[in-house]
C-alpha cells in the first residue's frame, strides 16, 4: 500500500492527543493506514458480530483486555464504548493510546462530541487524491481514465476493473449501510435516487426537482441527500455570500467525492464512453472540486470551499477566500488553451473588484500546458496535484 498524504498529520496528532479518530467513507483506507502507522497497537474490529457483542454487553471487560490501548475499527457500531474510553483517558492521558475509526460521519461525530470532546483529534481520510493515485505502478495517465477509474485504493492496489469494483461497492456498502441508517423500504427507488444525484453532480441542488423526478417527497429527498453525506459519498458546496448577497444564488451545489462512482451510477462503462458523454464537463468539474477538497482535508485544513453565481449569470465553479483576497477557480475540460476559458471568471472578478476585493483567476483545464496570462493562470489537469490549494497562488492586484 502507498503512503497516504494524511499519514503525517495523524502521527502528529498521536504525539499530542490521547485518542485519534480517523473517519471517512468505507474502503477509503482507514484500517490500512491505522494498522501501518500504529503497528504496536492491538486491533479490534467492531464490525465483527462476536467482537461487537462483547464490547456492547460488557464494555469494561472488553477494554480491560486492552490496557495499553488499541485500534478500534468502526467504533460507531458500539457508541457507548466511547464513554468508557473517556474514563480511561481521564485516568491516564498518555498520547496516542486510542486510535478510532468510523465510516458514518454524523454518527461518529455525534458520539465523539458527547463523550470525547477535547480528548481526540479528528481526521478525515477521503478517497485517494491524484497526488496519491500516481504512486501506484499502474496509475492511469489520461484524464478520462483518471476520472473513470475513480479514487478508491483497492481498485489500484489490486488492479481491478473499476466497473466491477463499483458494482460490488454499491451493493455491499451503500445499500447495506442505508438499511442500517434508516428504514428505506423501497430500495429500488433509493437506487434511482442515487443515480439521479450522479446525473446532477456539479449542479445546483434543487430538492423539489430531484424529488419530482424520483417520485418521492421533498423532505425525503433532503433526508436521503443527508444519508449520502454521512457516508462521505457526496458533499454540498455552499454559495459564496458577500455584501452582494441580494443578487447571488443561495442554493448549494451537489458534488461527489469520487468520479469513478459517478461514472458507474451513470452507466459509463469505459473511458471511451466517458470521453463522448454529455456530462463529461460536469464530471470534470466535480473531479477538480473534489481534488481540492481532498488536498485541504489531507492537510487538516477546513474545506471552506464555495461557488459563486448571481442572478445576472456571472458564475465561477469554486471560490477560495483568505486574508489576502479571493481565488476564483474554473474547471474546463477543453484541451486547447484559450483566453475564452477565462470569460466566466472575468465576469465574477469584475463584480468583486468593484467592491474593492482582490482576486486571482485560475482555470484548471483538460490540456497539458501551464500558462500565466493577463487574465490569470491556466493549470493543466495533470498539474493540479502540484499546487498548494491551502495557499493557491501569489496574489496580484486586479
Amino acid at each position: 500500500m502507498i503512503k497516504r498524504d494524511l499519514a503525517e498529520k495523524i502521527l502528529d496528532s498521536a504525539q499530542d492527543w490521547p485518542a485519534v479518530t480517523v473517519t471517512g467513507p468505507r474502503q477509503s483506507g482507514k484500517t490500512t493506514i491505522c494498522k501501518a502507522l500504529f503497528r504496536g497497537h492491538p486491533y479490534e474490529n467492531l464490525e465483527a458480530p462476536d467482537t461487537r457483542a462483547f464490547a456492547n454487553e460488557d464494555p469494561r471487560a472488553f477494554l480491560e483486555q486492552l490496557p495499553k490501548g488499541a485500534i478500534l475499527d468502526e467504533v460507531q457500531r458500539v457508541p457507548k464504548i466511547l464513554s468508557y474510553i473517556q474514563e480511561l483517558i481521564d485516568e491516564s492521558s498518555l498520547p496516542g493510546r486510542w486510535i478510532l475509526t468510523g465510516s458514518h460521519n454524523l454518527a461518529i461525530l455525534h458520539s465523539i462530541s458527547q463523550s470525547l470532546a477535547g480528548r481526540t483529534a479528528v481526521h478525515y481520510l477521503l478517497p485517494l487524491s491524484h497526488n496519491e493515485t500516481v504512486r501506484f505502478s499502474n496509475f492511469p495517465t489520461s484524464l478520462d481514465r483518471v476520472m473513470f477509474a475513480g479514487s478508491y485504493p483497492r481498485v489500484f492496489d489490486r488492479n481491478l476493473d473499476p466497473s466491477d469494483w463499483y458494482r460490488s461497492y454499491v451493493a455491499t456498502y451503500i445499500e447495506r449501510d442505508v438499511r442500517s441508517l434508516v428504514g428505506v423500504s423501497d430500495l429500488a427507488t433509493f437506487q434511482r435516487f442515487v443515480a439521479l444525484c450522479a446525473s446532477r453532480t456539479s449542479q445546483l441542488l434543487n430538492y423539489s426537482s430531484l424529488a419530482g423526478d424520483c417520485g418521492i417527497s421533498q423532505p425525503t429527498a433532503k433526508a436521503w441527500v443527508g444519508i449520502l453525506e454521512t457516508q462521505f459519498l457526496v458533499f454540498r458546496l455552499p454559495a459564496f455570500h458577500s455584501n452582494m448577497r441580494k443578487r447571488v444564488v443561495k442554493m448549494p451545489k451537489l458534488h461527489f467525492y469520487d468520479t469513478g462512482l459517478v461514472c458507474w451510477l451513470l452507466g459509463i462503462r469505459s473511458p471511451e464512453h466517458l470521453r463522448a458523454h454529455p456530462l463529461r464537463g460536469p464530471i470534470f468539474e466535480t473531479w477538480v472540486v473534489s481534488e481540492i477538497a481532498k488536498h485541504r482535508s489531507n492537510n487538516a485544513i477546513p474545506l471552506e470551499l464555495y461557488f459563486y453565481r448571481d442572478r445576472n449569470g456571472a458564475e465561477t465553479d469554486l471560490v477560495l477566500q483568505d486574508s489576502d483576497g479571493i481565488t476564483l477557480i474554473e474547471a474546463k475540460s477543453a484541451q486547447t488553451p484559450s483566453t475564452s476559458l477565462f470569460d466566466s471568471s472575468n465576469r465574477v472578478r469584475r463584480q468583486f473588484t468593484r467592491i474593492g476585493r482582490r482576486c486571482t483567476s485560475i482555470v484548471v483545464y483538460g490540456g497539458n500546458q501551464f500558462q500565466r496570462r493577463q487574465q490569470g493562470y491556466l493549470v493543466p489537469w495533470g498539474k493540479l496535484r502540484d499546487h498548494d490549494w491551502c495557499n493557491p497562488f501569489p496574489r496580484r492586484d486586479q
